[in-house]
């Protein structure tokens, strides 16, 4: 048995600087985790491409999602962008559960606690979906790769 990465997968994850909107901490930990969790396990095979590994660019603008893929060399593969609109609900519910969670979490009962954290973690399940469709036929992902990307869409795009 080896422990070789398969080719289909992120080796590197970059945050375009200038789409990053000031958040709290909380939301900083949560992006440093998520890209993290992304490079140590995840699943990413852009459509049309031989192999990889690949390093993903992810940033915002004039409202959409821009994923610029290059393969581990810096050679891009493909760009693409999506338009945030179909997201905006879901990211700004979720925000609004996050901020209640991270408030609850210093002063709430832990039944309520539990309570809080079951509807964000749907919010963000129901996200992960939407950009599991709205990236099909451009780039396979698999559940949890999703999952760690919606944390930086987020962390990428709070004004919504």
């Amino acid at each position: 048995m080896t422990d070789e990465k398969p080719p289909t997968r992120l080796i590197d994850v970059i945050l375009d600087e200038a789409s990053i909107a000031p958040r709290g901490p909380d939301v900083e930990h949560e992006r440093r985790i998520a890209i993290f969790d992304l490079l140590e396990q995840n699943h990413f095979a852009p459509e049309g491409a031989a192999g990889g590994p690949f390093v993903l660019k992810l940033g915002v603008q004039e409202n959409r999602l821009v994923f610029q893929v290059a393969h581990e060399g810096g050679d891009t593969h493909a760009t693409h962008v999506l338009s945030l609109t179909p997201l905006k609900r879901v990211i700004r519910d979720y925000f609004v559960v996050c901020d209640t969670y991270y408030q609850a979490i210093r002063s709430a009962s832990p039944s309520q606690i539990e309570a809080i954290d079951m509807g964000r973690r749907g919010l963000h399940d129901e996200g992960s979906q939407l950009l599991r469709d709205r990236l099909t036929g451009k780039i396979a992902v698999d559940h949890d790769t999703a999952r760690r990307l919606f944390t930086l869409i987020c962390a990428l795009h709070v004004k919504v």
